[in-house]
Parts: C-alpha cells; sequence; structure tokens
C-alpha cells in the first residue's frame, strides 16, 4: 500500500466514523473529524467516495504508471466480479452516453472545433448497438476422445489510444469492447481533445465505482503527450494495445514490441457504373461524405463514375442539395486546403491543412469564392484522377468526382486512390459481377454495396458498431471477441454423453 492509497483508507475510515458519531475528533495527516459544534448543527451526510475522499478523480491520473497499476487492481476486481459485473459496466456506459449525448457532444466539438454537433451526438447514441457480453461464446467440440471447450478469456490490462475525430465516442466505444471481453484499460487519448475525453472517463469511473464496485476500470491520462503513451506501451501490466488514429501513432505501436490491435488511415473510393439507381447513389454519396464533415475513416473520399452516367449522377447530387465548384473554385480551395512539399522524388507532394479538416461545408465555400445557403452539407467538382483531393485523407466535405471509361478503369483508379489501406470501398451497382470484381480486387475490411458509408457499421445496414476498425493489423471492425485470447480446455475419453 502506497502512501496515497493509506491517507484515502484513512480519510474513508474517518468520515464514516463521523456519520456514526458525530462527535467523535480524530485527527490524521490533513483529514479530522467534525467538531461537536457543527455536527450538532448539522445532521450527518453520507461517506463521501475514497477517491473524492482524497482529493483526486476518478480513472484520471497524471502519470501513465500510476493510471497502469490502478488499471491492474481493477481488473483482479473485475475478475472477482465475473461476467455480471462486466454486463453491469457495459450497461452503465451505455445510458451515460445515451443521457449526456448532447451535452458531451456539444463539450467535444467546442474542444476540437471540427464535425457537426448533430451528428456527434447521434455518435454517442449509436453507442448501444456496441455488442457486449453476449458476443462471447464458447465453442465446442464432441467426439469419440471427449469434450474440449475453447473459451475467450481477457489479456488483463489495455493500452489505448484515441483519435481528436471521434474521443469520446471511441473511448466509450473500446470499453464496452474491451470490459465485455473482461479487461481493464488506460487511454491516452489525443491532447486536442484529452479534456472531453477526461470528463466523461471520470463518469464512468464514478458511476461504475458507486454501482458496481470497482475502481479505475478505464483511466484516462489528463494531459496525454508522447512520453506518456510510450510509458503505458513500455508497463509490465499492459499487455495489449489498441491504437485508433494516423499512420504516426500506428506505426510507434507496431513498433512497441507488443501486440497492438491498430485501426489506421482510410480514403474509401465509391465506384458509380450505369446500372446504378442514380438518385439513390447520388442521396447515399452526400449523406455519408457529409457525415460529421467527413471525419469518420470510412467517409466516401472520391467518387469514380461511368462516363455516361456521371453528369446525371452531378445532377442528382445538385438535386438533393450538394453544392457543385466550377474550376476556378476548385484551384481556389485546393490551394486553401493543400500545402505542398518537396516529395522524395523531387516532385511536390500534398500536405492537408489541418485548418480546414472537419469544418462547415460554408467554411469551404468560403475559401472558394462561393456564397452557398446556409446548411448546405456538401460542396464536390469534377477533378482528374491524379488531383490531391482524390488521393489524400482530407476529411472535408468535398468529393471529387472522377469520369472513367468503364467498370474495369474505376477498379484499377479506385484500388490507385485507397493507397493499399484496405480499409473500406463501396459501390452503387446493380450488376452483381461488377460488385464481385470490386470487392475481389480492392480487398477492403469494409465493403458497401448500395449504400452510406454508415451501413457499414450497422447504421442502415445489417452489423454492429465500432469506432475502431483495424485495417493495418487485419482484425477489422473490433467487438469483445478482438480483446480476448483463445483458451482451450480438454476432457479426454469423458463427458461424451452419446
Amino acid at each position: 500500500m502506497n502512501e496515497q492509497l493509506i491517507q484515502e483508507v484513512v480519510a474513508e475510515v474517518v468520515a464514516r466514523l463521523a456519520q456514526v458519531q458525530p462527535g467523535l475528533r480524530l485527527k490524521t495527516d490533513g483529514a479530522t473529524a467534525p467538531s461537536p459544534a457543527k455536527a450538532a448543527a448539522s445532521p450527518p451526510s453520507p461517506a463521501p467516495p475514497r477517491a473524492a475522499a482524497a482529493g483526486r478523480r476518478r480513472g484520471v491520473f497524471t502519470d501513465a504508471n500510476e493510471a497502469c497499476e490502478a488499471a491492474s487492481a481493477a481488473f483482479r476486481q473485475l475478475q472477482e466480479k465475473g461476467l455480471e459485473g462486466r454486463r453491469k459496466i457495459v450497461a452503465i456506459v451505455k445510458e451515460l452516453c445515451e443521457a449526456n449525448a448532447a451535452e458531451w457532444a456539444r463539450m467535444e466539438l467546442e474542444e476540437t472545433k471540427i464535425g457537426r454537433l448533430d451528428h456527434k451526438i447521434e455518435k454517442l447514441q449509436v453507442i448501444k448497438l456496441v455488442p457486449g457480453v453476449e458476443w462471447l461464446r464458447p465453442d465446442g467440440l464432441s467426439g469419440d476422445h471427449g469434450i474440449t471447450l475453447e473459451e475467450y478469456t481477457p489479456f488483463g490490462v489495455i493500452g489505448a489510444v484515441t483519435p481528436m475525430t471521434h474521443s469520446i465516442p471511441t473511448i466509450a466505444g473500446n470499453i464496452v469492447n474491451m470490459v465485455a471481453a473482461g479487461n481493464a484499460a488506460v487511454f491516452n487519448p489525443h491532447p486536442k481533445a484529452a479534456r472531453c475525453a477526461v470528463l466523461a472517463a471520470q463518469t464512468f469511473n464514478e458511476a461504475i465505482y458507486r454501482e458496481v464496485g470497482i475502481d479505475n476500470i478505464a483511466c484516462v491520462i489528463e494531459n496525454p503527450t508522447l512520453e506518456s503513451f510510450q510509458a503505458i506501451c513500455a508497463h509490465e501490466a499492459v499487455r495489449l494495445l489498441c491504437v485508433t488514429g494516423g499512420p504516426g501513432v500506428v506505426k510507434a505501436a507496431m513498433q512497441t514490441g507488443k501486440r497492438a490491435i491498430c485501426a489506421g488511415p482510410g480514403n474509401p473510393p465509391v465506384l458509380v457504373d450505369d446500372t446504378a439507381n442514380l438518385s439513390r447513389a447520388a442521396r447515399d454519396i452526400i449523406r455519408g461524405a457529409a457525415y460529421d464533415n467527413n471525419l469518420l475513416c470510412v467517409g466516401e473520399k472520391e467518387v469514380f463514375a461511368l462516363d455516361n452516367v456521371a453528369d446525371k449522377l452531378m445532377a442528382e447530387m445538385e438535386r438533393h442539395g450538394a453544392v457543385r465548384l466550377t474550376p476556378g473554385q476548385l484551384d481556389a480551395l485546393t490551394k486553401a486546403a493543400f500545402t505542398f512539399k518537396e516529395g522524395q522524388d523531387g516532385g511536390a507532394e500534398p500536405v492537408v491543412n489541418k485548418e480546414f479538416i472537419g469544418k462547415d461545408a460554408t467554411v469551404l465555400a468560403q475559401a472558394a469564392g462561393v456564397s452557398v445557403p446556409n446548411g448546405t452539407e456538401l460542396l464536390f467538382a469534377e477533378t482528374e484522377a491524379n488531383h490531391p483531393f482524390v488521393f489524400e485523407e482530407q476529411m472535408m466535405p468535398f468529393i471529387p468526382i472522377v469520369r472513367v471509361r468503364d467498370v474495369e478503369e474505376g477498379i484499377r483508379e479506385a484500388l490507385k486512390a485507397e493507397r493499399g489501406y484496405r480499409h473500406t470501398s463501396i459501390i452503387h451497382s446493380n450488376n452483381v459481377e461488377h460488385m464481385t470484381a470490386m470487392g475481389r480486387a480492392l480487398d477492403t475490411a469494409l465493403f458497401i454495396k448500395n449504400g452510406p458509408c454508415m451501413a457499414g457499421l450497422g447504421l442502415g445496414g445489417e452489423g454492429y458498431m465500432s469506432y475502431s476498425i483495424a485495417t493495418p493489423t487485419g482484425e477489422g471492425v473490433t467487438n469483445p471477441k478482438t480483446f480476448t485470447r483463445v483458451r482451450r480446455c480438454v476432457m479426454v475419453d469423458n463427458l461424451r454423453i452419446y
């Protein structure tokens, strides 16, 4: 027991004694029972939680090593609570996300200044679609030589990194998945979305301690840095990493020597052929590309349309409320949205201007030199296949439209634009052979036919929700099984009843 823990225990004991015997005076380091006069003047109040009595916030740490040790203790507590304890925690997290969706979404938007409030609220409300303990059904084998049971068991403590784009939803979804699997977690949130992450984690931990009796099941670093990330990775209690972010942090996690589940970047292409329902395709492209101002890693980023339907598709997009930019306006937006640096081959490489990431379409329109109606969700323009907006994961409510001669060319260009991330691809077609050819060629973790990108995450399509889609390491859409070890128990020549 360290000195801080001793002080917390003493503070709680003093508070409880004061409640039972108000006149009692006990002296400790910095904690005394109420004086007789004060106790007589007011009725005793319930004892404060141990962490609150010590003056710290549950689950919130400034030191990464302390957070890992606290999470390790919470993991042991969770083991004692069994499956029912996990179910309670999952229910608590989902209920708190639903109850606080508007407030937390507003706080995240104010801190990060990217995205849309209505969609940030929805991203918290759909945490209810993240699978829990029910996902962990054991597998059984039975034969002449007895029976075998394979069960999904926890790693222990998971070190996690969460992005700026979906800070609270990623933390909440990861807690549901990880705790359902029996783990505790330590989160190193994106520094530009740390305040909202801390608030949510503290709220989760307080409710979990109050209702389940487990402290620090989901710890968070209050001032996250590269050093705190490295300390989490190096701590002996952390046996698994889960990183949701850009290429840099994914690469760092994969070089730690520990097993890492990495949800990296994506640049999802859309192919529209001449068998598609163009009105539906236009509506779905707008819905997906405009969602939270195109911050979703699964979001539509570029469209390849067959030449004989491209004009009709763009007309339908205008009819559904998107605004088309002229070539001159596109040039102006490109110059504002990208800077260019010298590449390894001597050419100019585009770099996304972070000031435009996740901003409203009206902000992009202003940079393009055009006035658009308030409420405009998406801008688009026709471009060449090698345009920066095609090849960069720009995360803005703008989408380029590229003409292609046929499906074969469209698939080739989509494959190049997807850049080998193998994340998400989308097709609008009623030709099964075209769907099959694109699916095989791009080999992405999510492949959506005739719907918006969100359909791949259970929103308008069958399936389940997760905000960590592990494409670099191959796990795909994460769920509780992702965060488990498979253990086999064998009974030889017995318990086979027939």
